[in-house]
Parts: structure tokens; C-alpha cells; sequence
């Protein structure tokens, strides 16, 4: 059960938030602006295709292959854009001094056989030292693929990328108090990632995408980011009470929940399933995300099962001191809705009230009457915002502070 008042602590929330998870979220924007001003710097404002690629290939792991997915939302069908996730894992090489490496250093990515000189890779990675990667941009380079690599400066990758004439782009790590004192993960493998990387993994694929041809972004709309990326940390700041704070808000009605995360659309989607990942990573919970129509059947057989029913809080004989509270489902609808919602947008997203008489899908209106024909709770989340990367920006922002919120109040509780 989780103590929501805990989340109306802001100095309980900081001593919980070790890694400072809160404060990279809140560092999103000038992540944003600081990509942008780099990649200007290592040569991207200077580029002049000779036209549009005929498929976008992104490969890396973690939120770069978020990033990858999200890119492929704002593309749309005009290009190909494919992430290509790791398909192999080989036990990683120790360093000098003994050290256990990441996971991720044994990971490997092939190219699919049709890649060739008509083709970009583009490769991402928060730390730059995965040599998968670097196998990954020796065989592009072999088979005449144009090649960009986002890395940290003076890593394997980045020094790799000089090798086979790709565009270096650096990553922008965050920037934490220098007397912060590292936590220890539970698996040192396996170590959270940080909460704000996908900004730094996204920005410069945009501002490539929008050089190249593949995105049709307004010339502002990256920079329009920074500034609401700013704007969220505002509203779901630590000292914010939670009647006032979107994310807190969002992290106490998942609760003691199984969450269920319909989206309505590609932008929607992918903001569903960044949020997925969040709550596993950040707040140690399952949640199942999928897009309509689709997911209606695919979810469906858990609305008649024992979490749909669930157990009836007005049991006499339910023992209500031993017994924990039984867990129920909790449906999220996110949907990109702009011109329908009562707002702006300039608040972020909205939720949406059950008797909102503004105009529905057929599928939104079916998951509306599923949740309500098994008594399951639907809260939804509509993004007014004109522009599809400025909606996503306001969807992820909003549940990535949730799922930190929801990780920090339940390890206090």
C-alpha cells in the first residue's frame, strides 16, 4: 500500500531520490539546447544531403532504441525508419583493473541483408563503449551505408566513428552535484539508466532527420521542446502538492494497481510504451502497453479475470489487518488529440472527464465501455497540442516524473 502523503514530502522524496532521478528529468530541457548547440559545433548544421536516405537504420539498447521508436512515430509512412535492436549477447571482456563490465559491453547488432550504399545508420549510445557497435559501424562502413554515431567524446565509438568516416555527434550526459555519492546497484551489470537519456538520444535524430528529409518538423519545433520539457519540471516539481502536480497525481492513482496503457495513435504509442519501461525501471512495476483497436482483444480476457473482478472492498469477512489490498486493474488511455481537448495544451496534458462530450474514435468509445462493463478504472490523458513531437514531448514528460514519483513514494513506504 502506498503512504501518498509521502509525496507531499519534498525532503523525504529528495533522500529517497539517490541517484537523482528528479533532478535529470528537470535538466531535460537544457539537455535538449545543449544537443542541439553540439551537433550545430561537430559539423550537422554544415550538412547538405544529396537527398533523402532510402531507410533509416538506428541501433542501440535501452532508450535509444525509445528514441529509434519515436523517430519512427514522427516519420510517419513517408520513410523507412527501423530500429535495430542487439540480437546476440557474448560475456563481455573485464578491463585492466578487474572491473566487472556492463551487459551491455557483450551486446551485438547485425545489419539486415539489404543494407547497402542507399541507406543511413544511425548509431546511439549513453556510454560508448559497447564494441558490438563498433563491429556494427565497420560493417556498415563495408557495405558503402551512409553512417552518424551519437557517443560520449574520446569513447571506442566515438573514436571508431573517425575510422569509417561516419558524422561524430556527442552525447550530453547529465550534469549532478559533484559531491553526489554513487549508489550501488542491486545488479552492477545491470544499472538503472539514467531517466533523461532519451533526450539526449532523440534531439540529435531529429535535427538529423530534419536535415536529411525524413521528418517534416517545423524549423522551431526542437528548440519549442527545450522549452516544454522546462515547463513540465515546473508543474511536477518535488515541492508541488500533489492537487497541483500532474505526476504526483498520475503515481497514486497506479498504486496498488495493475496498469493496462492504451494509446490512440503512433505518438501515443510511443509515449505508452517509454512509460512501460519507466515503471519497470524506475518504479519496479508491470505494466502492459499496446495501441488500439488492437489491444481491446488482446487485454481483453484480463477484464474477466480474477485482477478485472477483483475482490469486493465491502467483504464482511475479509480480513482487512493480515490480508494486503488486493491488486485491480487501471486503464491509462494516452491519446495526441489536438484542437479537442478544453485547454490549449499550454498545461500540458489534460485528463480528459468520463462525461467529456467532445468527439471519440469508435475505439476509444469501446475501450471506455469495456473498462466500465467490469468496473475497472480508465483514466485518460489527451494532449491538445497541434504538433505531434510537441504533444510527445508533454505525454513523456508527464509519465516519466509519474514513474519516479510512484518508485520513490513505494521505497519510502
Amino acid at each position: 500500500m502506498l503512504d501518498d502523503t509521502l509525496l507531499d514530502d519534498p525532503a523525504a522524496l529528495q533522500r529517497a531520490d539517490r541517484d537523482r532521478a528528479l533532478l535529470a528529468l528537470a535538466g531535460a530541457g537544457a539537455r535538449v539546447r545543449t544537443a542541439l548547440r553540439q551537433a550545430d559545433a561537430a559539423g550537422l548544421d554544415r550538412l547538405r544531403p544529396d537527398g533523402r536516405p532510402r531507410a533509416v537504420l538506428v541501433a542501440g539498447h535501452g532508450s535509444a532504441l525509445t528514441a529509434a521508436e519515436m523517430l519512427a512515430a514522427l516519420a510517419g509512412t513517408a520513410s523507412l525508419v527501423a530500429p535495430l535492436p542487439p540480437t546476440e549477447a557474448a560475456a563481455p571482456r573485464a578491463d585492466r583493473a578487474g572491473a566487472r563490465p556492463a551487459f551491455t559491453a557483450g551486446l551485438g547488432w547485425q545489419l539486415p541483408g539489404w543494407a547497402g550504399p542507399l541507406d543511413l545508420l544511425v548509431i546511439s549510445s549513453a556510454d560508448g563503449g559497447e564494441q558490438g557497435l563498433v563491429s556494427l559501424a565497420e560493417q556498415a562502413y563495408a557495405r558503402g551505408c551512409a553512417i552518424v554515431v551519437t557517443a560520449p567524446a574520446g569513447s571506442a565509438l566515438a573514436e571508431a566513428a573517425l575510422q569509417v568516416r561516419a558524422l561524430p555527434l556527442p552525447f550530453v550526459a547529465s550534469v549532478l552535484p559533484e559531491d553526489l555519492t554513487p549508489v550501488a546497484p542491486a545488479e552492477p551489470d545491470l544499472p538503472a539508466e539514467d531517466p533523461a537519456a532519451l533526450w539526449s538520444h532523440l534531439t540529435p535524430m531529429l535535427a538529423l532527420a530534419q536535415k536529411i528529409g525524413v521528418s517534416q518538423l517545423p524549423y522551431d519545433a526542437l528548440p519549442g521542446v527545450a522549452d516544454l520539457l522546462d515547463a513540465a519540471a515546473v508543474r511536477c516539481r518535488p515541492d508541488a502538492a500533489a492537487y497541483t502536480n500532474p505526476a504526483k497525481g498520475l503515481a497514486a492513482r497506479l498504486a496498488g494497481t495493475v496498469p493496462l496503457l492504451w494509446a490512440e495513435g503512433p505518438i501515443a504509442g510511443a509515449a505508452a510504451t517509454r512509460f512501460a519501461a519507466q515503471l519497470a525501471d524506475r518504479a519496479g512495476r508491470p505494466a502492459l502497453a499496446g495501441p488500439l483497436p488492437q489491444v481491446l482483444t488482446a487485454h481483453r480476457g484480463m477484464f474477466t479475470g480474477q485482477l478485472g473482478a477483483g475482490a469486493d472492498p465491502d467483504d464482511f469477512f475479509r480480513d482487512r489487518v493480515e490480508e494486503p489490498d488486493p491488486l485491480h486493474l487501471q486503464v491509462l488511455l494516452l491519446r495526441h488529440a489536438p484542437g479537442t481537448a478544453a485547454d490549449d495544451g499550454r498545461d500540458g496534458p489534460a485528463e480528459v472527464p468520463e462525461e467529456d462530450a467532445g468527439p471519440r474514435s469508435f475505439g476509444v468509445s469501446r475501450a471506455h465501455r469495456l473498462a466500465a462493463a467490469h468496473d475497472v478504472r480508465l483514466t485518460e490523458y489527451a494532449s491538445a497540442r497541434p504538433d505531434a513531437l510537441h504533444a510527445l514531448a508533454d505525454l513523456v514528460a508527464l509519465t516519466d516524473f509519474a514513474a519516479v514519483y510512484l518508485g520513490l513514494a513505494a521505497a519510502q513506504s
